[in-house]
């Protein structure tokens, strides 16, 4: 269809000039409407037109910020065969009178503020081919009992990101014609049965289904991409999923699945996404998943958060396209592969939480591509080996909680690419080194609970980019550096300027529980691409070491600070104002050998939650207008400081030894055992994959673009 100089319907003009009018748009998209010909409507987002009469037949315009109910004038270009009005601002019902036009194929109204329900005028689109409502969270009720019959050319159907209930219609399983049905994030129940149809994508991912796997029989030779992710699926994985011979993205995560995986059950050698995490599933890992290796295209292998026992199949490093390997939370014992090398493709690999021994084999540094190492809480044992300096794309080394020794290596100077480094909880020692300086993107640093020794280095504080630094337990001595703090963008931010106060909440716990959320992202079906975005609490904790002398100034200027612990050493002096950390939400000084008055400035802090300043040598008078009654026990083990009141100041003298609610208390406060989270997130054609540990959290979603 040409638009080059034919007229425009008078008809359609007037139709389009009344539409226009009555919409709210901002950046003046459709002020050249109406035109004298098809051509001038050209420069719109895609307006086509008949050729002879100049009648209007293919209408789009996507993203255009057009907002505004729809005006029926619109249902007058009664020759019309597309219609897109996606990724605006339209809302109000969505109009019946878009029954009227008959001749539509494509319908698509996603994206907006639609309400109500389909209308059931829809019925009248006989000729429609493609159905998109998605992304209008208000628009609902129950799927229409006729959503799958009313059409016999229907292939696509998108209800996605909406606010359906109910069950599934039957006429949509009994379509002949469905190849494309995208029903996530919505409020659906009931049984998943089996489709009809030759289905290519099959999407019902975020919903409340329940039951058994069908077998999608019909689609054996045609689906692609099936996600049932999210959902209350149970029973086991049916051997009947191996006839998928076309299958390249299989997401069954965060399902109630269970049961060992049948040694019969062979996936399609053209897989190239397999998510089964987040379920119940048993026995050793599925081995025939590498036994097609030569024509293998697996990207992501996700397997974690299961109940698999045994090794790691050596046959897991011949998959040569292996992106991502996630096994993470299982119960997986025996020594990770020595021939992991093989798998130079990888970006990911986490294989924490499980029971894994020895050493972190040396032929990894073969994985040169590697962005994310995640080994922590197995038991792994050996040295940090200096080798490991050839991964310098390294973003995250996670080894935490294992029985790592040894000093950390001065190569390791090499891996300037590092953003978060966790090697806590391990029998490291020494002093540390300057390796650790030339780690100049680091945003989390955590060396917590080893045996590092020797005085604090005077570059702790030179990390533009850090949010969090955790040296707690270990020996380190001296002083704390006085350096220039103002070089970490973070610790200066404003609370007012985005800053995570009032988004999170404190932990009290015993342990430190770091959750690192990573955001990662698959372009196509075998691209992944890396987008690491860290969103965690600023703090600094040095506490249970031996540091002594004064607390730098210049710590509490920090603005954008939101915990600090530094209890449990020998600090001294006295406190200056805390008026400048507006972000603060967490102080524990206590266990020190501070001095002098109280700041009298707490009732500014309004983000403040914990405050611990027991057990030092504080003296004088706290004034009960500052709010410190906020804190019970904060004060306690100070015997020269006393509590205002009406009474008079003896009767509240703080106790020494500290009352019950202190006791819960007691102990350096780990609210650096807080969530630092981060999260991957691959985006491919409707895929959502999740590699979650509770402790750490590696999260690879994608969505349907």
């Amino acid at each position: 269809m040409m638009n080059s100089n034919v007229s425009l319907h008078d008809a359609d003009k007037d139709a389009l000039q009344l539409f226009s009018s009555q919409l709210t748009d901002p950046h003046g998209a459709l002020s050249s409407w109406p035109g004298t010909n098809c051509s001038t409507l050209a420069g719109v987002a895609s307006v086509a037109c008949e050729p002879r009469a100049g009648r209007v037949v293919a209408l789009n315009l996507t993203s255009l910020n057009l907002s505004g109910e729809i005006h029926p004038s619109l249902c007058s270009l009664s020759l019309l065969t597309r219609l897109v009005l996606s990724g605006n601002g339209f809302n109000g019902s969505v109009p019946a009178c878009f029954g009227s036009l008959v001749s539509l194929e494509v319908l698509d109204v996603s994206r907006n503020r639609f309400t109500g329900d389909v209308p059931g005028t829809f019925q009248k689109l006989k000729n429609l081919t493609e159905l998109g409502l998605s992304g209008n969270s208000d628009l609902g009720g129950g799927i229409p009992d006729w959503i799958g019959n009313f059409s016999t050319r229907l292939e696509k159907i998108d209800l996605s990101f909406c606010s359906f209930a109910g069950e599934v219609p039957l006429s949509l399983f009994d379509s002949r014609s469905i190849k494309y049905v995208n029903l996530e994030d919505n409020l659906l129940t009931g049984d998943i049965y089996d489709f009809k149809s030759s289905l290519v994508r099959l999407n019902l991912r975020s919903n409340q289904l329940s039951g058994t796997l069908p077998c999608l029989s019909a689609s054996a030779m045609s689906l692609k991409a099936l996600d049932m992710s999210g959902n209350s699926i149970v029973g086991g994985i049916p051997t009947c999923i191996s006839f998928l011979r076309e299958l390249r993205y299989l997401n069954l995560s965060h399902n109630s699945l269970g049961y060992k995986i049948s040694p019969r059950l062979l996936f399609s050698e053209k897989l190239a996404v397999l998510d089964l995490s987040y379920n119940a599933l048993e026995g050793p890992l599925p081995s025939k998943i590498a036994d097609i290796t030569e024509k293998s295209d697996l990207v992501l292998l996700a397997l974690s958060h299961n109940r698999f026992t045994g090794e790691i199949p050596v046959k897991f490093t011949e998959l040569r396209s292996l992106q991502a390997l996630c096994l993470s939370h299982n119960f997986l014992t025996g020594e990770i592969p020595r021939r992991i090398g093989n798998l130079t493709y990888l970006q990911v690999v986490d294989l924490s939480h499980n029971s894994l021994s020895g050493s972190i084999p040396l032929n990894i540094v073969g994985c040169f591509q590697l962005l994310a190492l995640i080994l922590g809480n197995n038991n792994l044992t050996g040295e940090i080996q200096p080798e490991l300096d050839a991964l310098n794309s390294l973003k995250i080394l996670d080894i935490s909680n294992n029985h790592i020794s040894g000093e950390i290596p001065l190569t390791l100077a090499g891996c300037r690419s590092l953003e978060i480094v966790d090697i806590s909880s391990n029998n490291l020692a020494g002093t540390l080194n300057d390796a650790i300086a030339k780690w100049s993107n680091l945003k989390y640093l955590s060396l917590s609970r080893n045996n590092f020794n020797g005085p604090l280095p005077g570059w702790l504080f030179t990390f533009q980019g850090i949010e969090m630094i955790d040296f707690s337990a270990n020996k380190f001595y001296g002083s704390i550096p006085d350096g220039n703090f103002n070089i970490s963008l973070n610790f200066n931010k404003r609370a007012s300027e985005g800053g995570t106060a009032t988004t999170r909440e404190i932990q009290l716990v015993a342990m430190p529980i770091h959750e690192i959320r990573v955001y990662v992202s698959v372009s196509g079906e075998t691209d992944l691409s890396f987008i690491f975005d860290p969103s965690s609490l600023v703090g600094i904790d040095l506490s249970n070491n031996l540091l002594h002398g004064g607390i730098p100034a210049g710590l509490f200027d920090l603005m954008g600070l939101e915990c600090l612990n530094l209890s449990y050493n020998s600090l001294s002096g006295q406190l200056p104002s805390l008026a400048r950390m507006t972000s603060l939400r967490a102080l524990d000084l206590s266990h020190n050998l501070l001095s002098g008055s109280v700041p009298e400035n707490i009732s500014t802090l309004q983000n403040l939650k914990l405050l611990n300043l027991s057990y030092n040598s504080f003296s004088g008078i706290v004034p009960n207008k500052q709010g410190y009654w906020r804190f019970p026990g904060a004060f306690a083990g100070n015997p020269n400081l006393c509590l205002e009141s009406t009474e008079g100041c003896q009767k509240k003298r703080v106790p020494i030894v500290p009352d019950k609610t202190l006791e819960k208390m007691e102990g350096p406060i780990s609210w650096l055992a807080f969530a630092i989270s981060a999260a991957i997130s691959f985006y491919a054609s409707l895929i959502a994959i999740f590699c979650i540990p509770p402790a750490r959290n590696f999260i690879l979603q994608t969505k349907d673009e």
